[in-house]
């Protein structure tokens, strides 16, 4: 990946922007965005109320952290190329439970392309330990008119 500059986004215009905002299953699941860049995205859910009948946090609410995270990123790269950025594969791995707290994601490009993009997404608890590593590929596609 050829190292360009890469600034940061102001949240609440990129928000703006978006037809649906943060959507709903993400305003359901509390995930705020904290930074963005196509570059980085870090990102922030609350284990409460995203858990299984367990009580511990569930898999899938990681996930769908992961997948905010990384569409985020892949996104805002694709809207420099007039594209849109669409999930094509995920796949995650749980590390550690959390039965209460907050889990911080930070999305890290590790391929930003003409028609793709890709991340490496860890999810840690408050006291910065791995929860769950995820990866994401994103395509590219044209925007429709």
């Amino acid at each position: 990946m050829t190292e360009q500059p890469d600034a940061q986004i102001d949240i609440p215009t990129f928000l703006a922007a978006l037809p649906q905002g943060m959507g709903r299953l993400n305003e359901k699941l509390g995930i705020e965005l904290v930074e963005v860049s196509s570059r980085r995205v870090v990102g922030t859910m609350p284990v409460e109320d995203n858990t299984q009948p367990y009580g511990l946090l569930h898999g899938g609410a990681s996930v769908a952290l992961a997948e905010t995270l990384g569409s985020v990123g892949s996104g805002v790269h694709a809207f420099g190329m007039s594209k849109l950025s669409v999930g094509v594969d995920i796949n995650a791995t749980h590390h550690r439970a959390m039965t209460s707290g907050v889990v911080t994601g930070t999305a890290t490009a590790i391929h930003l392309g003409r028609t793709s993009a890709a991340y490496d997404v860890v999810i840690t608890n408050e006291q910065g330990k791995r929860v769950c590593t995820s990866r994401i590929t994103c395509a590219l596609v044209p925007m429709p008119e």
